[in-house]
């Protein structure tokens, strides 16, 4: 559509100044095509300005007389047609002939549709964009519903326009309202019709049961019927120009409650357009008394999704990790969520609850979740030291049985001896155990000086601690000492050798 300062500009240098349309749509910034359909609404010809005959002008009685016969016939196969008949044009400007000699199909005329009051509301989304959340883009999306008598409407935006937003928008419109209308009118999207066939109509079942406990019956408009639903249609387009347009709110939670204050305040207060005389709030006033009363408890929105949690305990909903308790991992969890918790729970059982986030790649954590598992992670490393110093010292178990019958810290005794298991080998202190149980010393210094005596005997320097990388693939490796007499093997091997070679 073009303003219609340009459409009477455009009659006039035709008229009054005799301007060819090109000459016209050159000056005026406007498709040749633009001012060739504001002439011919005028009743005037577009080739009215041209004297030279037209290539076309021919083919033109066959071009009317296929199209009154085929008047959907696309522009391509008519010109084929043309061509085989001798045209001898190029497809762009045939396609403008057509345009112009397709006949119109006469403009539909509509009923006013009026409603009794409470029996009808009309429902609808709409997109208002993205709305960013910390490293997240989330499509913003608005809630409408209008009741069709009235016309008070209910607004509320979401971060999608998923079935359990759908259902949320259903519950918070009718507690608002205070009551629900009988029939509730709906485009044919996804969350309402699963398939369609003419008349023939398979609901979504989730709809169905909130239609059940709301007791409204749920009605889609008819395909390419867009009428029907004008009244949430215009009440949407008022939305964009009166409360949303130029806004500013600081997260999702301030935008619903300025949305709330200015249907309240704003949308009540206008005219009724039914009854320019009242307001919307007046109107609502008569119509409230004949809608259906609410049901004692609200239809339940939350979110069900099931979730596997893997080997880390987290489980993954909404593009978020969220801690569970470290003995649920490899199993299957649920998951319920409204639009501010996230609960978790292994059958009936409730395992965590957790603020819900709209953000993206967060790790959302119980400090309990993970102080638990430290614990379980400290006692699964004493465990492993335990089996290593009974593997490697068997008259370890005997220690340990005495050392606490006499009250000595088994942890400190289980981190000495595996230091010196480290630094003076299995043999050694296995040997050292027996002679401390032999001398009824149950206890860690006992077995350190013990292995001190023994190498000092021997004229063994004291052994050297190696400090290695906390790096589980070097600090969970093991390496079975060998008995260094086959060394000594190899060393009386080279000294023969350096005697034959002398």
């Amino acid at each position: 559509m073009i303003p219609r300062e340009l459409e009477a500009q455009i009659l006039c240098l035709y008229h009054a100044e005799h301007w060819r349309i090109g000459t016209i749509a050159s000056q005026l910034h406007v498709h040749h095509s633009t001012v060739r359909r504001v002439l011919a609404q005028a009743g005037i010809a577009a080739g009215r300005q041209s004297l030279r005959p037209s290539i076309a002008d021919p083919y033109i009685p066959f071009i009317v007389e296929t199209l009154e016969k085929y008047p959907r016939l696309t522009a391509s196969r008519l010109y084929e047609m043309v061509r085989a008949r001798g045209y001898p044009g190029a497809p762009d400007h045939f396609r403008s002939i057509v345009a112009r000699l397709r006949p119109r199909p006469p403009a539909e005329a509509y009923l006013r549709l009026r409603t009794l009051p409470g029996e009808q509301a009309q429902v609808d989304w709409a997109h208002f964009g993205k709305l960013p959340i910390g490293r997240a883009s989330r499509p913003l999306m608005g809630f409408v519903m209008v009741l069709s008598y009235s016309r008070h409407l209910f607004l509320r935006f979401y971060l999608n326009a998923a079935m359990a937003n759908f259902l949320r928008g259903h519950v918070e419109a009718f507690s608002y309202f205070g009551a629900a209308a009988r029939t509730l009118l709906y485009d044919n999207l996804r969350s309402v019709v699963l398939e369609r066939r003419g008349d023939a109509i398979r609901f979504n079942p989730t709809l169905l049961e909130l239609a059940a406990h709301y007791r409204f019956q749920p009605r889609p408009v008819a395909p390419a019927r867009g009428n029907e639903k004008g009244r949430v249609e215009r009440a949407i387009r008022f939305v964009r120009d009166r409360f949303f347009a130029a806004r500013s709110f600081r997260d999702l939670d301030d935008l619903n409650a300025q949305a709330i204050a200015w249907c309240q305040e704003t949308a009540a207060e206008r005219p009724c357009p039914e009854d320019r005389d009242r307001t919307v709030r007046e109107v609502f006033e008569e119509e409230k008394p004949h809608l259906l009363p609410l049901p004692d408890n609200p239809f339940p929105t939350e979110e069900r999704v099931e979730v596997t949690v893997r080997k880390t305990p987290y489980v993954r909903f909404d593009k978020n990790d969220y801690s569970v308790p470290h003995d649920r991992v490899q199993r299957t969890l649920v998951v319920l969520a409204t639009l501010h918790t996230v609960r978790i729970f292994d059958g009936r059982e409730l395992i965590a609850s957790h603020t819900r986030s709209f953000d993206r790649a967060q790790q959302i954590e119980n400090l309990d979740h993970i102080a638990a598992l430290v614990e379980h992670k400290r006692a699964a490393r004493g465990h492993r030291a335990i089996d290593r110093l009974h593997h490697a010292a068997p008259s370890a178990k005997a220690l340990f049985v005495r050392a606490a019958e006499r009250g000595h810290h088994l942890g400190v005794l289980t981190r000495g001896l595996t230091r010196l298991l480290d630094t003076h080998g299995a043999g050694a202190l296995e040997q050292a155990i027996r002679d401390a149980l032999d001398q009824d010393a149950p206890h860690l210094g006992a077995v350190r000086q013990l292995l001190d005596h023994r190498r000092h005997a021997r004229g063994q320097p004291p052994p050297l601690p190696v400090h290695l990388p906390d790096d589980p693939r070097v600090r969970d490796l093991h390496v079975r000492p060998h008995d260094l007499a086959d060394y000594e093997v190899l060393q009386h091997h080279d000294d023969d050798t350096d005697e034959d070679n002398s």
